[in-house]
């Protein structure tokens, strides 16, 4: 399986909502402005636990760059009417199953001293 149809699996579970059945591995590392999950129960467990905020998005692929062992995909989730969150994300893939995400998207307010100036 080439890492575009692996990624594409991993986005057609979460459309499902199959979150078991994720293409990852049982060492699987996430790693996001959250922090960092280490192992693939630890990151179900979280997902069970938090199934309003992980399930029942649409996503809107914008661009996606793929290589034998890894993939770059930029994509707009959408979750209701008001939540849109602009996420770039790398996967990178060991024997056919992701082994890791690094994902990228803005989580908060920009701090006061991190303002861009306006005249």
């Amino acid at each position: 399986m080439s890492s575009k149809q692996l990624v594409e699996q991993w986005f057609e579970k979460w459309r499902q909502g199959d979150y078991l059945n994720l293409p990852i591995s049982k060492s699987f590392k996430h790693i996001s402005p959250f922090g960092t999950i280490n192992g693939k129960k630890a990151y179900l467990d979280l997902v069970e636990q938090n199934q309003d905020k992980f399930l029942g998005y649409v996503f809107v692929i914008h661009d996606g760059l793929y290589s034998t062992n890894k993939a770059c995909v930029r994509y707009t989730a959408k979750q209701g009417e008001n939540f849109n969150l602009d996420v770039s994300e790398w996967y990178y893939i060991k024997n056919h199953l992701i082994e890791e995400i690094y994902a990228y998207y803005h989580i908060g307010d920009i701090q006061e001293e991190r303002k861009l100036l306006k005249k």
